[in-house]
């Protein structure tokens, strides 16, 4: 056969060829499989938080399109729009072929169930509606949802202990749906406010799909070291909110509509983008802004130059 005439399946063939016949060496059972689905991985993955474009009030179908025009591999809805597109009489099935047809994948969902809370009857409440939330998502093919500390970040002295054992029962309701909770710090909380206390939480839950949720602002928020991130592996940390902040006001004053671009605040992006890139393909970088002056602006273009300053951002690492 003529080797510049190798159709793309006749590749494929001989790849599976490949790795079947080093499964078959003495001592390669199940090492080919492995390193083959690894490298088919991306390194990154490029996502669209839509709260980026959610002062623009253009409903979630509008948003799916706006990602996808604009480049993203991914889109992470917040449970709310989807919850309103179905009540509106849309078809959540039509939406998830919808999604995929625009080359699209949900790769997280952002809600705020109250699964941490102290309080008996709030965290049952707070565990039921993180079970109809999870159900939304999986109904568009999400694989995902952030678990914040929604409702527990004026208390003090959350006992992380509890907190772990919480995480692992809303661990079993995602399992049982198909959708794994992260645990996502809150940089303004008195709870989950550093890296080290989610990690705890989800290393002290026991759960093998226990995972963390981080992001350049609240990390800084929170005070935690950005270094912290080269102690967690690809399976601990698969989702990481993009952003950036500027130098004033002191951090103690920030709040989330301070957030800008990748590239356009002070954040050490390509310390922090190393650390992340180093534990492994498959890293989910989900662009989230809360910026009111890019809420006055083309959604399209914003969601564009978000994709831009990110990939530029990574570029600057592999440079």
């Amino acid at each position: 056969m003529d080797r510049q005439h190798l159709t793309r399946r006749e590749a494929l063939a001989r790849t599976g060829l490949l790795a079947g016949a080093l499964a078959a060496l003495p001592g390669q059972a199940g090492r080919a499989a492995p390193a083959i689905a690894a490298a088919s991985k991306p390194s990154v993955v490029y996502c669209l938080n839509t709260g980026t474009i959610r002062g623009q009030k253009l409903g979630l179908e509008r948003e799916i399109e706006i990602a996808a025009k604009a480049g993203y591999h991914a889109i992470e809805p917040w449970v709310e729009a989807i919850d309103q597109f179905a009540k509106a009489g849309g078809s959540l099935r039509d939406l998830r072929s919808r999604i995929g047809d625009h080359g699209l994948t949900v790769e997280s969902a952002i809600g705020f169930p109250e699964w941490i809370v102290d309080d008996d009857a709030r965290r049952a409440a707070g565990l039921e509606r993180a079970r109809r939330e999870m159900d939304l998502v999986a109904q568009i093919g999400g694989k995902r949802l952030a678990a914040p500390p929604a409702g527990a970040t004026n208390q003090s002295g959350l006992d992380l202990q509890k907190a772990a054992e919480r995480y692992r029962a809303l661990l079993a309701v995602g399992e049982a749906i198909g959708v794994t909770p992260q645990v996502e710090l809150w940089g303004p909380s008195r709870n989950v406010h550093l890296l080290s206390e989610a990690a705890f939480i989800a290393i002290q839950s026991g759960h093998p799909k226990a995972c963390v949720l981080a992001d350049v602002y609240h990390l800084y928020r929170g005070g935690s070291d950005f270094h912290g991130l080269r102690l967690l592996s690809r399976p601990m940390l698969q989702v990481f909110h993009m952003n950036d902040y500027p130098a004033e006001p002191p951090r103690d004053k920030l709040n989330d509509g301070h957030r800008v671009f990748p590239g356009d605040g002070v954040a050490p992006l390509t310390e922090i983008l190393r650390d992340l890139l180093a534990s492994g393909p498959g890293l989910v970088l989900s662009l989230e802004l809360f910026n009111r002056q890019y809420w006055e602006q083309d959604a399209l273009e914003v969601a564009k130059a978000g994709l831009e300053k990110m990939k530029a951002a990574v570029a600057r690492v592999k440079a």
